[in-house]
């Protein structure tokens, strides 16, 4: 007789549809976000948007070098510098690692952002932007007051884990993909198939007075895109939550065109994407 548990892994097999286990998404080569869908819906938003959309070869957006205070944007900064540190790079992390990490990016935890700031100091900071090419990065006395723009966040983005030693690469792409379910809001209500989100939002302290999220995309092997959406004064918390996702929902339209190889239905071909400096 056949084991029991083995005929129920056959049957699961035989019942998966054919290319299934091929999962990750791959970019068409003639897709361009819907800069200008994306920008008309968020002019008749109340606040100010800006975004950017970063491919391997290509900036697109619109208003990509308005400068923001980043809020909780920066902890992911403050992540990587924390991971890089001499002190910290060339061993395993510890217990006391994990219980500031952890809390700072997985909910966004204040308390512990302040003692990493503490730790690495504006310098480490400093020296990350250069690293990663940002032009307009400021870092404040109250690090929420930081200022950035969506170029930059997409140029740190699109390759995040180059700035992070190989030993502690999977720990911060983790953190990154595990937000806290409660602050899974925008990008992470957005189903892009095929696709891995690392993401972090910053809201302040909730008034509305900035809402902003950058992800990172990944695909199949390198496929990779990185996207901004910075918003300023959108009047509450909740309001500035759904400018997001509809600006991201715009923006990323038709990106799992193909998955894995296979070309979905290419639909309508797309408007011609608003290209910004890079």
């Amino acid at each position: 007789m056949v084991p029991r548990a083995l005929c129920c892994a056959v049957i699961a097999v035989l019942c998966t549809p054919s290319g299934a286990a091929a999962s990750c998404a791959r970019l068409a080569p003639d897709w361009r976000p819907h800069v200008f869908e994306a920008r008309d819906w968020a002019a008749h938003r109340h606040g100010t948007v800006s975004f950017a959309v970063r491919t391997e070869t290509h900036l697109y957006g619109w208003r990509t070098d308005r400068t923001v205070p980043m809020a909780s944007v920066l902890k992911a900064m403050l992540l990587v510098a924390y991971l890089d540190r001499g002190t910290v790079r060339d061993r395993p992390l510890r217990a006391a690692d994990r219980r500031l990490l952890d809390p700072m990016v997985r909910r966004s935890d204040d308390v512990a952002a302040t003692r990493v700031r503490g730790i690495v100091g504006d310098a480490a900071l400093y020296r990350l932007a250069r690293r990663a090419g940002m032009r307009r990065f400021r870092a404040a006395r109250i690090w929420g007051l930081s200022r950035t723009d969506a170029a930059d966040q997409t140029r740190f983005f699109l390759h995040l884990e180059r700035y992070v030693t190989p030993r502690h690469r999977a720990t911060a792409l983790h953190l990154l993909r595990s937000i806290v379910p409660s602050q899974r809001w925008g990008i992470g209500r957005v189903a892009l198939p095929g696709w891995r989100k690392y993401f972090k939002g910053g809201w302040g302290s909730g008034t509305g007075a900035v809402d902003h999220q950058v992800v990172l995309l990944r695909g199949c092997g390198e496929t990779r895109v990185a996207a901004a959406v910075m918003t300023t004064a959108d009047g509450s918390h909740a309001y500035g939550k759904r400018t997001l996702e509809g600006v991201f929902r715009r923006l990323l339209r038709g990106v799992t065109a193909l998955q894995a190889g296979r070309a979905a239905s290419p639909g309508p071909r797309p408007r011609r994407a608003g290209r910004a400096r890079r």
